[in-house]
Formats: C-alpha cells, structure tokens, sequence
C-alpha cells in the first residue's frame, strides 16, 4: 500500500510517501532540495550521486510508519550535501526538514 500525504514546512509543501507491506515499511518526505528518511533509505548510495538526504531510524517497539512518525524521530545519519545545507544529526526531523525545503 503506498500513501502521498502533503507535509509543510516553512510554509513550504513537501510529499510524504508511506509503503507499506506484509512484515515491512518505509517512509520519506520529498522535500525542494532533499529528503527526510527513515533509515530503510541507503546513505551511502545518496552521498554516491551528492544528494541531500537525512535519516532517521525507528525501533521495532516504534516504527517510522507516517510522514509524521519522521517530523517526530531524531536524525541518526545525513550525506555530506544534507550536512552542507545544516543538517544535524540528533536533531528532529522537523528541523532538518526545515533546512531542505
């Protein structure tokens, strides 16, 4: 099952994508110049082509599931691009996404 719902930040409109599937998941906000995902994502083929990419993992007890569940979830990782453009890890991923858009 794949859900698009709008996220915004600063006033600016993102695409949040859900995939979901029997046993797994994964979820992603587009945003103008990168992306806040969950970990489900591979940084090291991100930083390969220079993108801006941010990451955020969840648990088993707790899942990155909605667009939401990432606004919420700590940066655990980000490229070298998402880093040039502010991003830090252990910040929320309402803030690195602020810095994406």
């Amino acid at each position: 099952m794949v859900v698009i719902n709008s996220v915004v930040a600063n006033e600016k409109p993102c695409e949040g994508v859900s995939v979901r599937w029997e046993g797994g998941q994964f979820v992603v906000i587009a945003a103008k110049r990168g992306l806040l995902a969950c970990s489900a994502i591979s940084k090291e083929v991100m930083e390969e082509f220079e993108l801006a990419v941010a990451i955020a993992k969840g648990t088993k007890d707790k899942p990155l599931i909605t667009p939401e569940d990432l606004l919420k979830a700590n940066v655990v990782d980000a490229t070298s691009k998402a880093k040039e453009l502010g991003v830090m890890v252990g910040e929320k991923g309402q803030e690195a996404l602020k810095k994406l858009v």
